[in-house]
């Protein structure tokens, strides 16, 4: 049931951002030039200019600060009182236990380490954001609330794997699902078409949501200032995409798994506009949503946020903006049904942030276009999958390395495009349990990162997309899986495979 509501959810985000960038007139632009002369001085980023509400232009620090003390109020009561979990029965005992003992990498699931901590970041993080925070400012939000949750709201031991990807995953995938809110949103609509908006606007960022039904604005029809986002001062491309993917079990041809999949794609901003220098006001974005039962629901997660960036001077045309990225990616699978046990691949980089360069070459003979994109990040969080280490729910490895993403596209005009993206990952895992007395030792205090050793991991994804109208794309993509793991107490792994997919698109 979880997919057909998240497959709705993506449609309706198409939809309602299909009509914005048809609707924009004249008179709009006009009320933003009228809205940026007034307000330029005292707004606090590039969105919302087109909206004229108060509250968006003035600071909350203080009901941020209660919405997040709110947030974990709200998940440890549920968690205590109608799930009845062990972890949440907090006492006295387990609170002093855990500024005694201090903090220690934990055995959670890879999803809950790497995805679900990093997105209830994005909660305490968008709780100052709506409030009319500075991206900034907003940050320490994300830090205070997980810090809280780890030290008094569960009887566990305050985990600092959970630290870092709250805070520093939550910062990226809180700002990404702010503005990703702001294309929703539409104060002129009335009827069941604003009702859906607020509830997408809801579902993307909860906390804008609460903060928009506080303030009245989640009802208040308006006839001027009724838009969220600027598509003329921050362009978007959408990109959304259904078809099928063989996922192949250990390298095989013609031994894996076929499951349809939604994949969507985004591109906000314009990274060589000089005026809009705001942290995210560039970023990339692309998740993958899988349509079957044995495959997690959410596969794929590729984000790479410009947090500052400088325009350098070239020749030719060509365009190169240097700058600084925060990076956010999510690569997760399970084993293959009726296959050989192993899991095909579990990449994650959670906290990471880095130096990177794009180029842009003008049109060769009116024809093809290239672009070339190369980043470097210290990887402060990252996983891998790991052939050993398994206690309690974890079997993969924690640690800290680094990562180089290079893209590159060939633009062939209006039909075709062809993209090569290749990852690679060097993380190395410094605190094993290897030399340990198990029997002796509760697993919640284990406090390893997992195996001992270091993992070299390599991700080659070709994309090559064929223009069937204005609109309509065929995609066709493969992903090559490469994984090299040294172990210092085990042996040695190589492991590779591969997945492919093809279907249709569409582009706004």
């Amino acid at each position: 049931m979880r997919k057909y509501t998240t497959t709705i959810i993506i449609i309706l985000l198409t939809q309602f951002v299909w009509e914005d960038l048809q609707h924009i007139s004249a008179h709009d632009l006009s009320i933003v030039n009228d809205s940026l002369k007034i307000k330029n001085s005292r707004k606090p980023d590039s969105l919302f200019v087109y909206n004229d509400s108060a509250h968006f232009f003035r600071k909350h620090p203080g009901r941020a600060a209660a919405e997040v003390l709110a947030i974990n109020l709200g998940v440890f009561s549920f968690d205590r009182f109608i799930m009845n979990e062990d972890f949440s029965q907090v006492n006295i005992h387990t609170l002093k236990r855990n500024f005694q003992k201090g903090f220690v990498w934990d055995n959670d699931p890879f999803p809950t380490n790497l995805f679900a901590h990093p997105y209830h970041g994005s909660l305490y993080f968008n709780s100052a954001r709506s409030s009319g925070l500075s991206f900034w400012q907003s940050a320490p939000y994300a830090f205070a609330g997980s810090l809280t949750w780890e030290l008094f709201g569960e009887s566990d031991p305050p985990a600092i794997n959970d630290l870092m990807a709250t805070t520093m995953g939550g910062i990226a995938l809180g700002e990404v699902t702010h503005r990703l809110s702001a294309l929703v949103l539409d104060d002129s609509k009335r009827g069941f078409s604003r009702f859906l908006r607020e509830a997408g606007g809801l579902i993307l960022c909860p906390a804008q949501g609460l903060n928009r039904m506080l303030s009245g604005d989640m009802w208040r029809v308006k006839q001027s200032h009724y838009l969220y986002h600027d598509y003329n001062r921050i362009p978007v491309k959408f990109n959304i995409g259904m078809g099928n993917r063989y996922l192949a079990d250990d390298n095989h041809l013609f031994k894996g798994e076929n499951a349809p999949y939604i994949n969507i794609k985004l591109v906000y901003g314009d990274i060589f506009n000089t005026e809009e220098i705001q942290p995210y006001d560039y970023f990339t974005f692309s998740a993958r949503v899988g349509l079957t039962g044995n495959q997690p629901l959410l596969s794929r997660v590729n984000l790479i946020g410009r947090l500052w960036s400088i325009p350098l001077s070239t020749v030719h045309g060509v365009n190169m903006a240097f700058g600084f990225f925060q990076h956010y990616n999510f690569f997760n699978s399970e084993e293959v049904i009726d296959g050989s046990g192993r899991v095909p691949y579990k990449i994650a980089e959670a906290a990471s942030a880095g130096p990177g360069f794009i180029y842009n070459f003008p049109t060769c003979n009116n024809w093809i276009g290239l672009e070339q994109q190369l980043f470097v990040s210290g990887i402060l969080l990252g996983g891998s999958y790991t052939d050993y280490y398994n206690f309690i729910d974890r079997k993969y490895n924690m640690g800290s390395g680094y990562s180089i993403k290079n893209t590159t596209t060939i633009n062939f005009l209006n039909h075709a495009a062809f993209t090569l993206n290749v990852h690679y990952y060097q993380i190395f895992t410094w605190k094993g349990y290897e030399r340990k007395n198990l029997a002796d030792i509760d697993l919640l205090y284990l406090n390893a990162q997992g195996d001992k050793g270091n993992v070299a991991l390599t991700v080659i994804n070709p994309v090559l997309e064929l223009n069937l109208s204005r609109h309509l794309r065929l995609n066709i993509e493969t992903g090559y899986y490469i994984r090299n793991t040294h172990y210092v107490y085990h042996p040695d792994v190589q492991y590779r495979t591969f997945e492919a997919s093809i279907g249709l698109s569409l582009s706004l």
